[in-house]
């Protein structure tokens, strides 16, 4: 009996290390190889105002008013990147209107009046007046006379550029229906006149004088 209940004890021991032996490996062996793969991601977000400095227009004075500029600036600004400018502009009737001044204090009338001319406006306000601008040394009727003959050099923009145009070609149609006209007159004449001389040349060459 004492030795059957040795072989009992030694059973359970026996039994109870296998099973803690395979306690340990079902419970710790997943937890140690858990903590050797595991991988733990933290995402860290900072907060950094990388946004440039407000592009500022550039403030563009023109202190001198007698030279015809104006100052203009404008700048555009985004999240990465800002752009300014400035810059000054001519301006053109300023300048004639100064020129055209100067020109006459010195007496240059005339040249003070083509120098003007030269807006379309004053061109057409001169033209419907009676009073028309110099063109190349004439005046009055006789620069009349040239504009309607160059009607390529008066100003663009100017109305009676139109309407000269339409004159002119006007003109011209009527000027070309002439000399068509006249060519075909003379054509006929020329084939009178070869009738005649081929009439006069049979009439010798069969009824030879005697």
């Amino acid at each position: 009996m004492a030795s059957l209940g040795n072989k009992m004890k030694k059973s359970f021991l026996v039994i109870s290390w296998v099973f803690v032996s395979l306690l340990f490996l079902i419970v710790l062996v997943p937890l140690a190889y858990a903590a050797d793969t595991n991988t733990v991601t933290s995402t860290v977000v900072t907060s950094v105002d990388k946004t440039p400095p407000t592009a500022n227009s550039p403030s563009v004075v023109v202190n001198n008013s007698d030279i015809c500029r104006s100052g203009y600036s404008g700048s555009v600004q985004s999240l990465r990147i800002g752009i300014s400018s400035g810059q000054t502009a001519v301006d053109l009737n300023c300048e004639r209107i100064k020129l055209a001044r100067s020109l006459y204090g010195m007496g240059m009338k005339v040249a003070s009046v083509a120098l003007l001319s030269q807006d379309p406006r004053v061109f057409d306000a001169m033209w419907f007046a009676g009073t028309f601008p110099p063109y190349k040394g004439l005046i009055g009727l006789d620069a009349k006379e040239a504009w309607e003959n160059d009607v390529a050099q008066i100003p663009d923009g100017a109305e009676m550029k139109v309407i000269l145009a339409k004159e002119h070609r006007a003109k011209l149609r009527i000027k070309r229906a002439a000399e068509l006209e006249r060519e075909q007159q003379e054509l006929l004449r020329a084939q009178e006149e070869g009738r005649k001389k081929a009439k006069e040349f049979f009439k010798k060459l069969f009824n030879p004088k005697k």
